[in-house]
């Protein structure tokens, strides 16, 4: 997975960039169809947000996550994109899908 943090607004500090990677590690471990993730840090007067999209085989998904400590919307930024991916991976691996279309052939 290839990851891409950059700053709006900000200087992205090896320790936030440190951060963003620690707290994405654990899309990866979801997932491993995860092309590349862009992160964008944005400081907007007194609301810091961060937002990503990941590039997954045939889809990309895009969350963001607005609050008033820029590492407390990186966590919620990496909550809603654990959920994001969980949903991808449940909606590629639908099996009923498969059985109704099984009974419709026959």
């Amino acid at each position: 997975m290839q990851l891409n943090v950059t700053g709006h607004h900000v200087a992205v500090t090896d320790s936030l960039r440190g951060y963003v990677h620690k707290k994405l590690e654990r899309i990866g471990r979801h997932f491993e169809q995860v092309i590349d993730v862009h992160c964008v840090l944005t400081v907007e007067k007194l609301q810091q947000k961060a937002e990503a999209t990941l590039h997954v085989s045939g889809n990309a998904i895009h969350a963001d996550a607005t609050e008033e400590n820029m590492y407390a919307a990186i966590d919620l930024l990496a909550d809603r994109l654990d959920r994001c991916i969980k949903k991808h991976k449940e909606k590629r691996a639908d099996h009923h899908a498969a059985e109704a279309r099984r009974s419709l052939r026959e």
